[in-house]
């Protein structure tokens, strides 16, 4: 065997490996990724925020239904949902049963494209494309209406293009929210405006985290903004990050917390899954967030973020 052959193989070998360790073991590696954010009015006691997004449920995925519903055992304060929770018309249900237990504490939601409508396959190559390039495809319609029930029956609060005050333990939060600016149906003049100064926290919610939208959040002075939609990149490059964002935010903020201007923090979620279409994952296991969110401070106005490192809870496989 010649080496140029022994090469081809082995590489070939290596890309085999890799596809199958991103289809089959990091895609259901469930994450628990933790993060400190200097957001709070001054002299506030901590705020726990368990952010979850992009969970693109199939019906037959139990073991990220288990987990999702173990989450509730972290008691958080607050639970913030930014969408794409569906992935086939009969998955309402499956999403209903894996927030159950997080149902009974505060929560607020909005929807993504993916609520909306079915994935479809694409070809990977159009991520590649500028977005003003690109022919929008959607899928079949999918029963939103019917999640959005399910969520609202239980309390939580459906901020699309809604603002709105909740009183969670000692804190007073103003939280806000638009419609799916991947989509393109944000309507930001329907919530805009400084919300009350008085609050603990003044919290925005997106599904894309969009910079017309952050902008528009961060102008009216609102503490933290916290987004899903990217997927953390999906694939990422060891010592480079995402490749791309699948919006128009900048790679280098696909996952976790920054700065978004002077005052404002953005957190995206890499989220829970991905179109059944593209089941894989590297370099960035499927995530939901823990956010303790502490007054601001010195620290703060240095733009340090605390990372408070992750847990895993387990994986197990998933069918669909």
């Amino acid at each position: 065997m010649n080496t140029l052959r022994r090469i081809a193989l082995g590489t070939t070998a290596l890309g085999v490996a890799a596809i199958g360790y991103a289809a089959v073991i990091e895609r259901t590696r469930w994450t628990l990724r933790e993060a400190t954010i200097p957001v709070l009015a001054e002299g506030a006691a901590p705020l726990r925020v368990l952010h979850i997004s992009d969970l693109h449920m199939m019906p037959g995925q139990r073991s990220k239904q288990r987990w999702v519903a173990e989450l509730a055992s972290l008691r958080p304060d607050l639970v913030v949902n930014t969408g794409d929770n569906l992935a086939h018309r009969h998955a309402v249900p499956a999403v209903l049963r894996a927030l159950e237990p997080l149902l009974d504490l505060p929560g607020v939601f909005v929807f993504g494209s993916n609520d909306y409508y079915a994935p479809r396959p694409k070809n990977p190559i159009r991520y590649l494309i500028p977005r003003a390039r690109k022919k929008r495809i959607h899928g079949i319609p999918l029963p939103w209406r019917d999640l959005r029930a399910g969520l609202v029956e239980h309390d939580w609060l459906d901020l699309t293009h809604a603002r709105t005050s909740l009183t969670v333990g000692e804190h007073v939060v103003v939280a806000a929210g638009v419609d799916d600016p991947h989509l393109k149906r944000d309507r930001y003049e329907t919530i805009a405006g400084r919300p009350d100064q008085a609050a603990t926290l003044r919290l925005g919610v997106t599904h894309s985290p969009e910079p017309r939208v952050l902008d528009s959040f961060a102008a009216d002075g609102y503490d933290l903004v916290l987004a899903g939609h990217t997927h953390g990149g999906q694939l990422r490059l060891p010592g480079y990050g995402a490749i791309v964002t699948n919006c128009e935010l900048d790679r280098t903020r696909a996952r976790g917390a920054s700065r978004w201007g002077a005052h404002t923090w953005l957190h995206v979620s890499a989220g829970l899954g991905t179109s059944p279409y593209a089941p894989v994952r590297f370099a960035c296991p499927p995530e939901a967030s823990l956010l303790t969110l502490v007054p601001r401070g010195p620290a703060s106005a240095r733009g340090r973020q605390g990372q408070a490192g992750r847990a895993h809870f387990g994986a197990g496989a998933d069918v669909g």
